[in-house]
């Protein structure tokens, strides 16, 4: 019984201590996609849900998972960073509830934002081909027409 209880103890450890590792993962791989993200300031949860990449949330519930209520400061961070704040809203309360974190919340809310069409698509404004002149790396300025 001790033996089996011990197992148990190291296989709930170690899920965890993945969970943590790929949700860091996956957000530092879309970190840079991150700072793209244009959300009005005023854009309710699911208008924030539908604006941000399918990775983001997966790495928050990862990250939820894996650690827990100790999640709560990272996750709020990281959503304060990219001025997300109906979506750090919400995934802060939800990290403080303890025993939740089987549940990938976020995930099941971007999933339901998109086929029920919850809150506002994200905005189009600007053109989807900007063309523009690298000034410094990473640094671009518009192009100016030549007549």
């Amino acid at each position: 019984m001790d033996d089996g209880l011990r197992t148990f103890g190291q296989v709930l450890l170690s899920l965890l201590i993945i969970g943590v590792l790929l949700g860091a993962l996956v957000l530092a791989l879309i970190w840079r996609k991150l700072r793209g993200i244009k959300v009005p300031p005023d854009a309710d949860f699911f208008t924030t849900v539908r604006a941000v990449p399918l990775g983001l949330v997966v790495g928050l519930d990862l990250l939820d998972m894996g650690l827990d209520v100790f999640a709560t400061p990272i996750v709020w961070m990281i959503l304060s960073r990219f001025k997300l704040h109906a979506l750090r809203n919400v995934a802060t309360v939800e990290a403080l509830v303890p025993f939740t974190q089987p549940v990938p919340t976020l995930t099941l809310a971007w999933f339901a934002a998109r086929m029920l069409n919850l809150g506002s698509p994200p905005s189009r404004s600007e053109p989807s081909i900007l063309e523009a002149d690298e000034i410094e790396p990473s640094t671009y300025a518009p192009r100016t027409r030549r007549h």
